[in-house]
């Protein structure tokens, strides 16, 4: 069923003005001028076909009409009023829904997590870890760190780190094992794989060289099993920038050559085009930002000398 009602504007203006007893004050109030109030009020009056005030010399007060609209209209108010309030709060705090690769949230996300809790302590941040592409519109999901090329249709997309790919072990396999001081010293290893575009051969070609079987060692299908299994000094892996820098940092992993490959590929935060500035997403997506910028200005990058 329709609704006939008139425009809020006017109940508004009536709602303040019988509150207060005064057109003045209303105005005042709504930040308008009392010609306005008067102007919105009248046009009411009209649209209902009755009179709402009684306009005395001294003083405003209301007619039977209006004493029996005014709590009613009052009470809308409120209604609308909360209801406003508390969708205004859910978008700057309450839950915010963040897709990620696993890989990727379980060796720079999640450890990082913390400070962004720290300084938005009103967001909670729900994180769904999934490899596939994620409909973020049809799946309800606020934004979605994305490794890729930046182009998806439909989505606002923020490049938040370009990568680099280079040879990464423990630094115990270097202390037990033989020289590796250059590329074709890898034959003396084993070479450790996982799914990525960019793999062993590419490297290798990059360098020159050509003594070394890309082909063999072991093949992982997430990017943290490969780093897990160098860090246990099951061999080398390549790694990539972004997933070594925390390792590398602490000392898990050394860098045995200096030549890095850069990837095709980069880090995105994406979300639907037109949410972008959003509270929530405002905030998640200048505090990723930050966060890939300082982990960039601390991931050594020079070589391991032995």
């Amino acid at each position: 069923m329709s609704r006939r009602l008139p425009p809020l504007n006017a109940l508004r203006a009536f709602e303040a003005a019988a509150r207060h007893l005064s057109f003045t004050q209303a105005a005042d109030e709504l930040n308008v001028t009392q010609a306005a109030v008067s102007h919105q009020i009248r046009g009411l009056e009209d649209w209902l076909g009755f009179p709402l005030f009684r306009r005395l010399s001294r003083a405003l007060v209301l007619t039977e009409a209006g004493q029996l609209l005014f709590p009613e209209v009052r009470e809308a108010m409120d209604i609308l009023t909360t209801a406003v309030n508390r969708v205004q709060r859910q978008d700057q705090e309450g839950v915010l829904t963040v897709t990620t690769m696993d890989s990727f949230a379980q060796s720079w996300l999640v450890p990082r997590l913390g400070r962004f809790r720290q300084t938005h302590s009103e967001i909670d941040v729900r994180l769904v870890m999934n490899d596939r592409m994620v409909d973020l519109a049809r799946e309800g999901v606020d934004v979605a760190v994305r490794y890729g090329r930046g182009a998806w249709p439909g989505l606002t997309v923020t490049l938040l780190r370009t990568e680099e790919l280079f040879p990464v072990c423990a630094p115990d396999l270097l202390a037990d094992g033989p020289p590796l001081e250059k590329p074709e010293d890898l034959a003396h290893y084993t070479l450790l794989h996982d799914e990525m575009p960019l793999d062993w051969k590419h490297w290798l070609d990059a360098v020159g060289c050509t003594t070394v079987n890309p082909e063999r060692g072991p093949g992982y299908t997430h990017s943290n099993l490969v780093l897990l299994a160098a860090r246990a000094g099951e061999g080398v892996a390549l790694g990539r920038s972004v997933m070594v820098a925390d390792d590398l940092a602490a000392g898990r992993l050394v860098r045995p050559f200096d030549f890095a490959l850069p990837a095709p590929q980069a880090y995105y935060l994406a979300c639907v085009e037109g949410t972008e500035d959003r509270p929530k997403i405002r905030a998640f997506r200048e505090w990723l930002v930050g966060e890939f910028e300082a982990a960039e200005h601390q991931n050594p990058s020079a070589p391991l000398v032995v």
